[in-house]
Protein backbone atom coordinates (compact mmCIF):
# COMPACT_ATOMS: atom_id res chain seq x y z
CA UNK A 1 0.00 0.00 0.00
CA UNK A 2 1.34 3.46 -0.84
CA UNK A 3 0.17 6.88 0.32
CA UNK A 4 -1.48 7.74 -2.99
CA UNK A 5 -3.62 4.58 -2.98
CA UNK A 6 -4.45 5.09 0.67
CA UNK A 7 -5.59 8.67 0.19
CA UNK A 8 -7.43 8.21 -3.11
CA UNK A 9 -8.96 4.76 -2.78
CA UNK A 10 -8.73 3.03 0.60
CA UNK A 11 -9.45 5.77 3.12
CA UNK A 12 -12.45 7.23 1.22
CA UNK A 13 -14.06 3.77 1.31
CA UNK A 14 -13.97 3.68 5.11
CA UNK A 15 -17.00 6.01 5.24
CA UNK A 16 -19.08 3.40 3.42
CA UNK A 17 -17.75 0.69 5.73
CA UNK A 18 -18.73 2.69 8.81
CA UNK A 19 -22.22 3.39 7.46
CA UNK A 20 -22.72 -0.31 6.75
CA UNK A 21 -21.34 -1.21 10.20
CA UNK A 22 -23.97 1.01 11.84
CA UNK A 23 -26.63 -0.33 9.43
CA UNK A 24 -27.10 3.09 7.86
CA UNK A 25 -26.31 1.93 4.35
CA UNK A 26 -25.76 -1.20 2.24
CA UNK A 27 -22.49 -3.08 2.45
CA UNK A 28 -20.16 -1.61 -0.18
CA UNK A 29 -17.64 -3.60 -2.15
CA UNK A 30 -14.89 -4.82 0.23
CA UNK A 31 -11.29 -3.75 -0.24
CA UNK A 32 -9.92 -7.21 0.57
CA UNK A 33 -10.85 -10.58 -0.90
CA UNK A 34 -9.23 -13.65 0.59
CA UNK A 35 -9.75 -16.65 -1.66
CA UNK A 36 -8.85 -20.13 -0.46
CA UNK A 37 -8.21 -21.58 -3.89
CA UNK A 38 -7.96 -25.13 -2.54
CA UNK A 39 -8.10 -27.15 0.67
CA UNK A 40 -5.58 -29.66 -0.69
CA UNK A 41 -2.27 -29.55 1.19
CA UNK A 42 0.81 -31.77 1.51
CA UNK A 43 1.68 -30.42 4.98
CA UNK A 44 0.59 -32.13 8.17
CA UNK A 45 0.97 -29.14 10.48
CA UNK A 46 0.45 -29.42 14.22
CA UNK A 47 -1.49 -26.14 14.16
CA UNK A 48 -3.80 -26.92 11.23
CA UNK A 49 -5.90 -29.91 10.20
CA UNK A 50 -7.19 -28.63 6.87
CA UNK A 51 -5.32 -31.44 5.13
CA UNK A 52 -7.75 -33.93 6.66
CA UNK A 53 -10.40 -32.84 4.15
CA UNK A 54 -8.41 -34.76 1.52
CA UNK A 55 -6.22 -37.10 3.63
CA UNK A 56 -5.48 -39.72 1.01
CA UNK A 57 -4.90 -38.02 -2.34
CA UNK A 58 -3.06 -34.71 -2.45
CA UNK A 59 -4.27 -33.88 -5.93
CA UNK A 60 -7.99 -34.45 -5.33
CA UNK A 61 -9.68 -31.12 -6.07
CA UNK A 62 -13.17 -32.60 -6.16
CA UNK A 63 -16.03 -30.10 -5.85
CA UNK A 64 -13.70 -27.08 -5.71
CA UNK A 65 -14.43 -24.08 -7.91
CA UNK A 66 -13.29 -24.38 -11.52
CA UNK A 67 -11.50 -21.58 -13.32
CA UNK A 68 -14.68 -20.81 -15.29
CA UNK A 69 -16.67 -20.49 -12.07
CA UNK A 70 -13.97 -18.29 -10.57
CA UNK A 71 -14.06 -15.96 -13.56
CA UNK A 72 -17.82 -15.53 -13.16
CA UNK A 73 -17.46 -14.68 -9.48
CA UNK A 74 -14.66 -12.18 -10.05
CA UNK A 75 -16.56 -10.53 -12.90
CA UNK A 76 -19.63 -10.13 -10.69
CA UNK A 77 -17.63 -8.77 -7.77
CA UNK A 78 -15.56 -6.01 -9.39
CA UNK A 79 -12.50 -4.20 -8.10
CA UNK A 80 -10.77 -4.93 -4.80
CA UNK A 81 -7.49 -3.52 -3.53
CA UNK A 82 -5.99 -6.59 -1.84
CA UNK A 83 -6.33 -10.05 -3.35
CA UNK A 84 -5.13 -12.58 -0.77
CA UNK A 85 -4.71 -16.11 -2.05
CA UNK A 86 -5.00 -18.82 0.58
CA UNK A 87 -5.36 -22.56 1.01
CA UNK A 88 -4.51 -25.42 1.57
CA UNK A 89 -1.41 -25.03 -0.53
CA UNK A 90 -2.26 -22.56 -3.32
CA UNK A 91 0.63 -23.55 -5.57
CA UNK A 92 -0.75 -27.08 -5.95
CA UNK A 93 -3.41 -25.72 -8.29
CA UNK A 94 -2.08 -26.03 -11.82
CA UNK A 95 -4.31 -23.16 -12.88
CA UNK A 96 -3.12 -20.72 -10.19
CA UNK A 97 -1.64 -18.35 -12.81
CA UNK A 98 -5.00 -18.39 -14.64
CA UNK A 99 -6.76 -17.55 -11.36
CA UNK A 100 -4.44 -14.56 -10.92
CA UNK A 101 -5.03 -13.55 -14.54
CA UNK A 102 -8.79 -13.60 -13.93
CA UNK A 103 -8.25 -11.51 -10.80
CA UNK A 104 -6.22 -8.95 -12.71
CA UNK A 105 -8.85 -8.72 -15.41
CA UNK A 106 -11.89 -8.36 -13.15
CA UNK A 107 -10.76 -7.53 -9.59
CA UNK A 108 -7.93 -5.21 -10.68
CA UNK A 109 -6.05 -5.54 -7.35
CA UNK A 110 -3.11 -3.36 -6.44
CA UNK A 111 -1.58 -6.10 -4.29
CA UNK A 112 -1.74 -9.88 -4.74
CA UNK A 113 -0.41 -12.10 -1.99
CA UNK A 114 0.03 -15.84 -1.55
CA UNK A 115 1.47 -17.99 1.23
CA UNK A 116 3.18 -21.29 0.55
CA UNK A 117 4.40 -24.30 2.54
CA UNK A 118 7.51 -24.39 0.28
CA UNK A 119 7.23 -28.14 -0.31
CA UNK A 120 7.35 -27.88 -4.11
CA UNK A 121 10.09 -25.32 -4.94
CA UNK A 122 10.16 -25.91 -8.69
CA UNK A 123 6.38 -25.60 -9.04
CA UNK A 124 6.28 -22.52 -6.79
CA UNK A 125 8.95 -20.84 -8.89
CA UNK A 126 7.33 -21.81 -12.19
CA UNK A 127 3.94 -20.45 -11.07
CA UNK A 128 5.53 -17.29 -9.67
CA UNK A 129 7.36 -16.60 -12.93
CA UNK A 130 4.20 -17.17 -14.97
CA UNK A 131 2.21 -14.91 -12.67
CA UNK A 132 4.80 -12.15 -12.87
CA UNK A 133 4.79 -12.34 -16.67
CA UNK A 134 1.00 -12.01 -16.67
CA UNK A 135 1.23 -9.03 -14.32
CA UNK A 136 3.94 -7.40 -16.44
CA UNK A 137 1.77 -7.73 -19.54
CA UNK A 138 -1.63 -6.83 -18.11
CA UNK A 139 -1.09 -4.84 -14.89
CA UNK A 140 2.55 -3.77 -14.47
CA UNK A 141 1.97 -1.72 -11.32
CA UNK A 142 0.37 -4.59 -9.39
CA UNK A 143 2.57 -5.90 -6.57
CA UNK A 144 2.88 -9.66 -6.04
CA UNK A 145 4.14 -11.07 -2.73
CA UNK A 146 4.83 -14.68 -1.76
CA UNK A 147 5.23 -15.76 1.88
CA UNK A 148 6.83 -19.14 2.63
CA UNK A 149 6.16 -20.38 6.16
CA UNK A 150 9.02 -20.77 8.64
CA UNK A 151 7.93 -22.24 11.98
CA UNK A 152 11.32 -23.34 13.28
CA UNK A 153 14.95 -23.82 12.36
CA UNK A 154 16.02 -27.17 10.90
CA UNK A 155 14.36 -30.26 12.45
CA UNK A 156 11.92 -28.16 14.50
CA UNK A 157 10.41 -26.75 11.31
CA UNK A 158 9.93 -30.26 9.90
CA UNK A 159 8.42 -31.47 13.17
CA UNK A 160 5.85 -28.66 13.35
CA UNK A 161 5.02 -28.82 9.64
CA UNK A 162 4.75 -32.61 9.75
CA UNK A 163 6.92 -33.37 6.71
CA UNK A 164 10.53 -34.60 6.76
CA UNK A 165 12.76 -32.55 4.49
CA UNK A 166 10.54 -29.46 4.54
CA UNK A 167 13.41 -27.33 5.92
CA UNK A 168 15.69 -28.09 2.96
CA UNK A 169 12.86 -27.36 0.53
CA UNK A 170 12.13 -24.10 2.37
CA UNK A 171 15.74 -22.98 1.97
CA UNK A 172 15.66 -23.88 -1.72
CA UNK A 173 12.38 -21.99 -2.20
CA UNK A 174 13.75 -18.89 -0.46
CA UNK A 175 16.91 -18.99 -2.59
CA UNK A 176 15.00 -19.28 -5.84
CA UNK A 177 12.44 -16.61 -4.95
CA UNK A 178 15.20 -14.21 -3.88
CA UNK A 179 16.65 -14.58 -7.37
CA UNK A 180 13.28 -13.70 -8.89
CA UNK A 181 13.07 -10.69 -6.56
CA UNK A 182 16.17 -9.23 -8.23
CA UNK A 183 14.43 -9.42 -11.61
CA UNK A 184 11.08 -7.82 -10.74
CA UNK A 185 10.65 -4.58 -8.78
CA UNK A 186 7.00 -5.46 -8.08
CA UNK A 187 7.76 -8.87 -6.56
CA UNK A 188 8.39 -9.15 -2.82
CA UNK A 189 9.46 -12.20 -0.83
CA UNK A 190 8.17 -12.38 2.73
CA UNK A 191 8.45 -14.98 5.48
CA UNK A 192 5.90 -15.80 8.14
CA UNK A 193 5.76 -17.71 11.41
CA UNK A 194 2.72 -19.12 13.20
CA UNK A 195 3.45 -18.55 16.88
CA UNK A 196 2.34 -21.66 18.76
CA UNK A 197 3.05 -23.71 21.85
CA UNK A 198 5.43 -25.74 19.70
CA UNK A 199 7.85 -22.92 18.80
CA UNK A 200 7.30 -20.15 21.37
CA UNK A 201 10.70 -20.82 22.95
CA UNK A 202 12.52 -20.56 19.61
CA UNK A 203 11.20 -17.34 18.10
CA UNK A 204 14.36 -15.26 18.63
CA UNK A 205 16.47 -17.67 16.60
CA UNK A 206 13.83 -17.81 13.86
CA UNK A 207 13.73 -14.02 13.60
CA UNK A 208 17.51 -13.71 13.68
CA UNK A 209 17.71 -16.22 10.84
CA UNK A 210 15.10 -14.32 8.79
CA UNK A 211 16.93 -11.00 9.22
CA UNK A 212 20.22 -12.67 8.30
CA UNK A 213 18.67 -13.42 4.90
CA UNK A 214 17.88 -9.74 4.31
CA UNK A 215 14.13 -10.42 4.02
CA UNK A 216 12.23 -7.10 3.96
CA UNK A 217 8.99 -8.33 5.52
CA UNK A 218 8.51 -10.89 8.27
CA UNK A 219 5.09 -11.69 9.75
CA UNK A 220 4.21 -13.29 13.05
CA UNK A 221 0.68 -14.42 13.80
CA UNK A 222 -0.61 -16.33 16.78
CA UNK A 223 -1.82 -19.90 16.23
CA UNK A 224 -5.60 -19.64 16.37
CA UNK A 225 -8.38 -22.16 16.66
CA UNK A 226 -10.34 -21.58 13.44
CA UNK A 227 -13.20 -23.50 11.94
CA UNK A 228 -11.45 -23.27 8.59
CA UNK A 229 -8.46 -25.17 10.01
CA UNK A 230 -10.58 -27.85 11.72
CA UNK A 231 -8.53 -27.32 14.89
CA UNK A 232 -11.14 -26.21 17.43
CA UNK A 233 -10.06 -27.48 20.84
CA UNK A 234 -6.44 -28.19 19.88
CA UNK A 235 -3.93 -26.93 22.50
CA UNK A 236 -1.90 -24.79 20.11
CA UNK A 237 -2.22 -21.21 21.41
CA UNK A 238 0.23 -19.64 23.91
CA UNK A 239 -1.25 -18.01 26.99
CA UNK A 240 -2.17 -14.34 26.89
CA UNK A 241 0.85 -13.38 29.01
CA UNK A 242 3.22 -15.44 26.86
CA UNK A 243 1.78 -13.95 23.70
CA UNK A 244 2.07 -10.39 25.06
CA UNK A 245 5.72 -10.92 25.89
CA UNK A 246 6.46 -12.39 22.48
CA UNK A 247 4.64 -9.66 20.56
CA UNK A 248 6.39 -6.95 22.55
CA UNK A 249 9.71 -8.48 21.53
CA UNK A 250 8.65 -8.65 17.86
CA UNK A 251 7.53 -5.02 17.95
CA UNK A 252 10.89 -3.88 19.32
CA UNK A 253 12.72 -5.68 16.53
CA UNK A 254 10.42 -4.15 13.93
CA UNK A 255 11.26 -0.69 15.26
CA UNK A 256 14.97 -1.46 15.10
CA UNK A 257 14.77 -2.44 11.43
CA UNK A 258 12.00 -0.18 10.11
CA UNK A 259 14.17 2.64 8.79
CA UNK A 260 16.01 0.19 6.51
CA UNK A 261 12.83 -0.98 4.78
CA UNK A 262 11.56 -0.11 1.31
CA UNK A 263 8.46 2.08 1.12
CA UNK A 264 5.90 -0.77 0.79
CA UNK A 265 7.48 -2.71 3.65
CA UNK A 266 7.70 0.46 5.75
CA UNK A 267 3.95 1.02 5.49
CA UNK A 268 3.06 -2.60 6.26
CA UNK A 269 5.52 -2.79 9.16
CA UNK A 270 4.12 0.45 10.63
CA UNK A 271 0.65 -1.08 10.54
CA UNK A 272 2.09 -4.22 12.05
CA UNK A 273 3.34 -2.31 15.09
CA UNK A 274 -0.21 -1.15 15.78
CA UNK A 275 -1.47 -4.68 15.12
CA UNK A 276 0.88 -6.23 17.69
CA UNK A 277 -0.41 -3.87 20.39
CA UNK A 278 -4.00 -4.54 19.35
CA UNK A 279 -3.53 -8.32 19.24
CA UNK A 280 -2.07 -8.34 22.75
CA UNK A 281 -5.11 -6.52 24.12
CA UNK A 282 -7.56 -8.81 22.29
CA UNK A 283 -5.89 -11.98 23.56
CA UNK A 284 -5.64 -10.65 27.12
CA UNK A 285 -9.08 -9.05 27.35
CA UNK A 286 -10.91 -11.64 25.23
CA UNK A 287 -13.03 -9.01 23.48
CA UNK A 288 -13.11 -6.73 20.45
CA UNK A 289 -10.85 -3.84 21.39
CA UNK A 290 -11.81 -1.75 18.37
CA UNK A 291 -14.81 -2.29 16.05
CA UNK A 292 -14.47 -5.24 13.68
CA UNK A 293 -15.46 -4.74 10.05
CA UNK A 294 -15.41 -8.42 9.16
CA UNK A 295 -17.92 -9.11 6.41
CA UNK A 296 -17.81 -5.42 5.38
CA UNK A 297 -14.24 -4.37 4.55
CA UNK A 298 -13.07 -7.95 4.00
CA UNK A 299 -14.60 -11.15 2.69
CA UNK A 300 -13.41 -14.76 2.47
CA UNK A 301 -14.27 -17.02 -0.48
CA UNK A 302 -13.92 -20.76 0.09
CA UNK A 303 -12.86 -23.35 -2.52
CA UNK A 304 -16.52 -24.40 -2.75
CA UNK A 305 -18.03 -20.97 -3.34
CA UNK A 306 -19.15 -20.04 0.18
CA UNK A 307 -18.74 -16.44 1.34
CA UNK A 308 -17.53 -15.99 4.91
CA UNK A 309 -16.94 -12.75 6.82
CA UNK A 310 -13.62 -14.28 7.91
CA UNK A 311 -11.88 -17.63 8.21
CA UNK A 312 -12.17 -17.68 12.00
CA UNK A 313 -15.97 -17.78 12.00
CA UNK A 314 -15.85 -19.96 8.92
CA UNK A 315 -18.49 -22.61 8.40
CA UNK A 316 -20.76 -21.34 11.19
CA UNK A 317 -21.12 -17.92 9.56
CA UNK A 318 -21.53 -18.58 5.85
CA UNK A 319 -23.36 -15.75 4.11
CA UNK A 320 -24.37 -18.10 1.34
CA UNK A 321 -22.97 -20.04 -1.61
CA UNK A 322 -22.23 -18.31 -4.90
CA UNK A 323 -23.07 -21.41 -6.88
CA UNK A 324 -26.61 -21.11 -5.55
CA UNK A 325 -26.82 -17.46 -6.64
CA UNK A 326 -25.63 -18.05 -10.21
CA UNK A 327 -22.21 -16.67 -9.16
CA UNK A 328 -23.69 -13.28 -8.35
CA UNK A 329 -21.54 -11.87 -5.55
CA UNK A 330 -23.97 -9.08 -4.68
CA UNK A 331 -26.94 -11.41 -4.13
CA UNK A 332 -25.05 -13.10 -1.31
CA UNK A 333 -23.15 -10.04 -0.07
CA UNK A 334 -26.36 -8.08 0.54
CA UNK A 335 -28.56 -10.99 1.59
CA UNK A 336 -30.54 -11.11 4.87
CA UNK A 337 -28.16 -13.82 6.09
CA UNK A 338 -25.16 -11.56 5.49
CA UNK A 339 -26.88 -8.73 7.38
CA UNK A 340 -27.56 -11.08 10.30
CA UNK A 341 -23.89 -12.09 10.48
CA UNK A 342 -22.72 -8.47 10.37
CA UNK A 343 -25.09 -7.65 13.22
CA UNK A 344 -23.60 -10.41 15.38
CA UNK A 345 -20.08 -9.12 14.72
CA UNK A 346 -21.14 -5.56 15.57
CA UNK A 347 -22.69 -6.90 18.78
CA UNK A 348 -19.23 -8.24 19.66
CA UNK A 349 -20.30 -11.88 19.75
CA UNK A 350 -16.84 -12.78 18.53
CA UNK A 351 -13.27 -11.59 18.91
CA UNK A 352 -9.93 -12.61 17.47
CA UNK A 353 -6.52 -11.21 16.49
CA UNK A 354 -6.84 -12.27 12.83
CA UNK A 355 -4.13 -10.15 11.18
CA UNK A 356 -5.69 -9.70 7.77
CA UNK A 357 -8.92 -8.32 9.22
CA UNK A 358 -7.15 -6.36 11.94
CA UNK A 359 -5.29 -4.24 9.39
CA UNK A 360 -8.60 -3.16 7.85
CA UNK A 361 -10.01 -2.50 11.32
CA UNK A 362 -7.01 -0.28 12.08
CA UNK A 363 -7.57 1.74 8.91
CA UNK A 364 -11.23 2.21 9.86
CA UNK A 365 -10.42 3.29 13.43
CA UNK A 366 -9.21 6.89 13.76
CA UNK A 367 -6.94 6.47 16.79
CA UNK A 368 -5.34 3.28 15.50
CA UNK A 369 -4.80 4.81 12.09
CA UNK A 370 -3.14 7.87 13.63
CA UNK A 371 -0.77 5.57 15.51
CA UNK A 372 0.17 3.83 12.27
CA UNK A 373 0.73 7.13 10.46
CA UNK A 374 2.87 8.37 13.32
CA UNK A 375 5.04 5.26 13.00
CA UNK A 376 5.48 5.83 9.27
CA UNK A 377 6.45 9.49 9.70
CA UNK A 378 8.65 8.90 12.72
CA UNK A 379 10.69 6.10 11.19
CA UNK A 380 10.87 7.82 7.80
CA UNK A 381 12.22 11.09 9.20
CA UNK A 382 14.35 9.67 12.00
CA UNK A 383 18.00 9.34 11.09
Amino acid sequence: MNFKDFLTYIYPKTLGFKLAYHRLGPAPRPITLTFSVTNVCQSRCKTCNIWKIYPEKHQNFKDELTIDEIRKIFKSMGRVYFFNISGGEPFLRNDLPEIVEAAIEHLKPAIIHSPTNALAPEKIVAHTQRILKIIKEKSPFTVFTVKPSIDGIGPLHDEIRGVDGNWEKLLETIKLLKEIETEYDNFHLELGTVVSNFNKAHLDEIEEFVHSLGIQSYRNEIAEQRQEFLNIGDPITPTADEYAELMASFAEKVRENLRKKRSLAKVTESLRLVYYDLAIKIVKQQRQVIPCFGGISNVHLTPYGDLWPCCVLGYSASMGNLRDSDYNFWKVWRSPKAAEIRKSIKNKQCHCPLANQSYSNIICNTMSLLKAMYNILYFTLKK
